[in-house]
């Protein structure tokens, strides 16, 4: 059986942890096929967040494809993929996505995820948030696109950045059917 694939976009919000570590997760499962996707500001927040050359981004993707090239296979809807998880998605990406500006490959991929009714999950880093946002927020929920803000569950009890990192990863992936045992402690009730 094929491996299923996913698009992972890394944009220039500070979070690069989190699409470093969606990664992280899917190179351990055979199953899953990643086509990476980072923005050049995502490549700034790599080196200066987590102290990352992009060479060691690259080994954790199946398939890495450049920012400009809008003729990669993701940039069509007949490049059977699950869907697409922004990680961590910048304000201007956000905006691309929500008024189909196609002007790089991550916002056409999202747009692509979009238009052929697969699941895209986008989690923006910013805060406050002004109306823009908000609305192009909106926007991207009413054409089916999923908004998750990486905000932790302290409920969960996380005693360190990673199990908060982790928690976040988890539920995302979760809407795409990844098993998550090891990464989500599920609520039980008091």
């Amino acid at each position: 059986m094929a491996a299923q694939r996913l698009i992972v976009g890394m944009t220039g919000a500070t979070g690069a942890i989190y699409g470093v570590r969606l990664l992280q997760v899917l190179k351990e499962r055979a199953d899953w096929e990643t086509h990476l996707i980072i923005s050049k500001a995502g490549l700034i927040n790599l080196k200066y967040e987590l102290a990352m050359a992009r060479s060691a981004l690259h080994e954790l993707a199946d398939v890495v494809h450049g920012i400009d090239d809008i003729a990669a296979s993701i940039a069509s809807g007949s490049f059977k993929t699950e869907g697409m998880v922004v990680a961590p998605c910048s304000m201007k990406t956000l905006a691309a996505i929500a008024h189909g500006f196609g002007d790089n490959l991550i916002a056409r991929a999202a747009d692509v995820a979009l238009k052929e009714r697969r699941r895209l999950v986008l989690m923006p880093r910013e805060t406050p948030l002004n109306l823009a946002h908000i609305r192009n927020m909106a926007s991207v929920t009413e054409m089916g696109g999923i908004i998750y803000p990486p905000m932790p569950a302290f409920y969960t009890q996380p005693n360190s950045v990673a199990a908060m990192v982790d928690e976040g990863v988890g539920r995302v992936l979760a809407f795409f059917g990844v098993d998550v045992t090891g990464l989500v402690r599920p609520w039980q009730g008091l």
